[in-house]
């Protein structure tokens, strides 16, 4: 699978707004977006068109697709499973996003990002329910306990997250214990709780095309 190697910042400029791809840098004065609030390239700071209602529909997907660190055809497929449940499919698409793993350890405060949380599931520093859990796309189920592996709770790292847990208030379908440093899927998701600034009845309208 293809992995995007450049500046995530890059990415934030080209969709106009704040990502927030790189945890406490993006709430500083060094954030590329407030700096250099154009597009990247040589002819980000041109004139712009309007763009058409497909283009809109396309930057919705695209920044989605960013936001959660996904590629084109998995984020496909996530919407294909999300069309194929009951209910409203933009809705279903959020929630399925919501419940992978590398999200939920960033909603719960053990990561800074979710690319951060991507690499330290990657790299099996966490648990599910007493097992291994190393595939950042797994889906997280009600009644699922995440905790820091133990033999990595003393790291400077874990620590650090560890102190700035406590001050964070995950999602109300979320609990945590910073002091043991665990978690609890209380229930999955619905769209008022899910913070992501996104229209997701616009990537409905383009995969329906």
């Amino acid at each position: 699978m293809g992995r995007y190697t450049d500046s995530v910042c890059r990415q934030c400029r080209r969709e106009g707004e704040k990502l927030f791809l790189k945890g406490d840098r993006c709430y500083s004065e060094k954030c590329s977006v407030s700096r250099r609030a154009y597009p990247p390239g040589a002819h980000g700071q041109g004139r712009r068109q309007k763009p058409s209602e497909y283009g809109i529909q396309l930057r919705e997907k695209q920044k989605t697709r960013r936001i959660y660190g996904i590629q084109e055809k998995q984020f496909r497929n996530y919407f294909r499973k999300a069309d194929r449940k009951q209910g409203i499919t933009g809705d279903n698409l959020l929630v399925l996003l919501e419940r992978r793993l590398d999200n939920v350890v960033y909603r719960l405060g053990f990561a800074s990002s979710r690319k951060e949380a991507r690499q330290l599931v990657n790299h099996g520093h966490f648990f599910i329910n007493g097992h291994k859990a190393n595939i950042p796309s797994m889906l997280v189920r009600v009644g699922d306990i995440i905790e820091v592996r133990e033999s990595s709770r003393e790291s400077n790292k874990f620590q650090e997250m560890k102190e700035q847990a406590a001050y964070k208030t995950p999602p109300e379908w979320l609990s945590v214990d910073a002091e043991k440093m665990t978690g609890t899927v209380l229930a999955y998701p619905r769209r008022e709780q899910i913070d992501t600034l996104v229209n997701e009845q616009l990537i409905v309208e383009l995969y329906s095309r």
